[in-house]
C-alpha cells in the first residue's frame, strides 16, 4: 500500500471483486487494467480471501429472508464485507484519520466499477453485489446464491428488483449509506452492429439505486434478446475463457427463458476440462448430478457437506434444465464417462465442429440440412456472457409461485447448517436424467 502521495497521484488499494473466484493472475490484471497500473510498484491490488478477509456488519432480517424464500429459509441475512474495506467507513477515519493518506481531512473515497448485465442469481449484476458478494464472505454468498435459486432462476433473470436484491439494498442502506464515501461507475457493454466487437453502450455514476436503476434499463435494452418463438435447437459456443462449467453454465442460464419444451441446447466447449475449479466442490457435482431441483434438494438434505455449501446447491439447481429440455455437451477435455455421469447428453466436439462451422455462423438465426435433408432451424450465440435470451411468455410471467415451492405444502422451513464452507468456483450445467452411478457417500 503506497505510504505517500499527493492530491495528483492519490494513494490506491484495487481490491478485484473476486467473490468466489480464484486470485487474477499478473497477465489478467495487466489486460484488465492496463499495464500501468498493473506494474505499479508499491503493487496496488490486493486479493479478496472470502474465506478469511470478512467481517459481518449487520444483518437482513429474518421476515425479510423468510419473504424471498416462500417460507423455506427463517434465518437473518449476514451483510459481510472485505475488513479493508470496511475500515474506510467515515466515522472511524474522522476520530483517527487512519485510512486517509492524503491527510487532507476527507474521508476515504471508496468506488466499486462494473458492468450491468443479467445475472442468474442477483437478476441483474453489479452495484451492490459487488460489495456483498463480490468483497463478501462464505455465509452470505452461500445464503444468497441459494435464495436465488429458491426464487427460481427464470424469475430473476433480467429483473432489477426481486427479494434477493430487496435483502442487499436494505443492508446497503443500514449499513453502507452512512458508514462509506461509496460511489458506483457501472457501465453497459454490447455487441457493436456492424463490427460485431464489444463496446460501451452506457455509463452511469452515482451514489445510490438510481444509477443502478438506469443502468438496468439500457441493460435490458442492449442485452435482453426476446425471440418471436422459442427455438427446437439452440447452439453456444464457449469461448478460452470458459474451462469449466462453472463459466460454461452461462450456457443455460441466459438460454433457457427462450428454448422449446423438448428442445435441446447444444453447448460447444473446447477449452473446458472441469466441473468445479475446487476439488471438493467438484466431487460433489459428480456425486449428485444435476438432476433437478427435487433430487438435488433431498440430496442436500441427506449429506452434510452439501448442506454446508448452500452456493453448490444453487450452481446445481441454476444448472439443470429440469427436463424441460435436454443438454447435450462437446467438451474438449471431458470424457462421454464424466459428461454422462452428471445428468448430460455426450456428443464429439470434432463432429459438432464440422456439422455446426463457428466460424461460418452468425449470431442469432441459422438453418442446416440433418441427415435426412431435410432443412432446420437453430439458433447460434458465440458468447452468451453478452446477454439473456427469452420469448415474451416467459419473461412477462409474473407468477408469485416459486417453481422450488411447487408440491412443498408441509409448510415446513428448510433447515440449513450453521457452518457454512466455502465452495469456491464450483458450478457446472446439466440436464434431467443421469446415467447410473453409485450412489454418494453420506455422512
Amino acid at each position: 500500500i503506497p505510504t505517500t502521495c499527493t492530491p495528483c497521484s492519490p494513494a490506491i488499494q484495487i481490491i478485484p471483486a473476486l467473490g468466489t473466484h480464484a486470485p487474477m493472475t499478473p497477465s489478467q490484471i495487466e489486460i484488465m487494467f492496463g499495464k500501468e497500473l498493473s506494474k505499479k510498484d508499491p503493487n496496488p491490488f490486493i486479493v479478496h480471501n472470502w474465506r478469511e478477509d470478512v467481517v459481518t456488519i449487520g444483518h437482513a432480517p429474518a421476515e425479510m429472508v423468510s419473504e424471498a424464500t416462500y417460507g423455506l429459509v427463517n434465518e437473518p441475512w449476514p451483510a459481510q464485507l472485505n475488513k479493508l474495506v470496511w475500515d474506510k467507513r467515515i466515522k472511524r477515519n474522522d476520530a483517527n484519520n487512519n485510512g486517509n493518506p492524503n491527510g487532507n481531512g476527507l474521508p476515504p473515497l471508496v468506488i466499486s466499477v462494473g458492468q450491468v448485465v443479467p445475472h442468474e442469481v442477483l437478476g441483474m449484476a453489479n452495484f451492490n453485489k459487488n460489495l456483498f458478494v463480490g468483497v463478501g464472505g462464505v455465509e452470505a454468498i452461500n445464503l444468497s446464491h441459494f435464495v436465488g435459486a429458491v426464487h427460481g432462476m427464470e424469475k430473476l433473470m433480467g429483473r432489477g428488483q426481486n427479494p434477493l436484491r430487496s435483502i442487499l439494498n436494505y443492508a446497503s442502506k443500514e449499513y453502507l449509506q452512512d458508514q462509506l464515501d461509496l460511489w458506483y461507475i457501472l457501465t453497459v457493454m454490447g455487441s457493436n452492429n456492424a463490427t460485431g466487437e464489444v463496446e460501451m453502450k452506457g455509463l452511469y455514476i452515482g451514489n445510490d439505486v438510481q444509477c443502478y436503476n438506469m443502468a438496468c434499463d439500457l441493460s435490458l435494452q442492449v442485452n435482453f434478446n426476446l425471440l418471436p418463438k422459442p427455438p427446437k435447437k439452440m447452439v453456444v459456443y464457449l469461448n478460452e475463457e470458459y474451462h469449466s462449467t462453472w463459466l460454461g453454465n452461462k450456457s443455460i442460464y441466459r438460454t433457457r427463458m427462450a428454448i422449446d419444451d423438448g428442445g435441446e441446447l447444444i453447448v460447444m466447449a473446447p477449452h473446458v476440462e472441469t466441473f468445479g475449479e475446487d476439488e471438493r466442490i467438484d466431487a460433489l457435482i459428480r456425486q449428485v448430478g444435476y438432476v433437478g431441483t427435487p433430487a438435488i434438494m433431498e440430496a442436500m438434505e441427506e449429506d452434510k457437506e452439501l448442506k454446508s455449501n448452500l452456493s453448490a446447491v444453487a450452481h446445481l439447481i441454476h444448472g439443470s434444465s429440469e427436463g424441460r429440455f435436454s443438454i447435450t455437451y462437446c467438451p474438449g477435455r471431458l470424457t462421454r464417462e464424466e459428461i454422462e455421469s452428471v445428468g448430460f447428453q455426450y456428443a464429439s466436439l470434432e463432429a459438432m465442429e464440422r456439422r455446426y462451422d463457428v466460424n461460418g455462423l452468425e449470431d442469432g438465426w441459422n438453418t442446416e440440412v440433418n441427415e435426412d435433408g431435410v432443412e432446420e432451424e437453430f439458433y447460434y450465440i458465440s458468447n452468451p456472457a453478452l446477454g439473456l435470451w427469452a420469448v415474451s411468455s416467459r419473461f412477462e410471467d409474473d407468477s408469485e409461485v416459486s417453481t422450488f415451492s411447487r408440491g412443498k405444502d408441509d409448510g415446513a422451513s428448510t433447515a440449513i447448517a450453521s457452518n457454512q464452507e466455502a465452495s469456491a468456483q464450483s458450478g457446472g450445467v446439466g440436464g434431467w436424467k443421469r446415467a447410473p452411478i453409485s450412489k454418494p457417500t453420506r455422512d
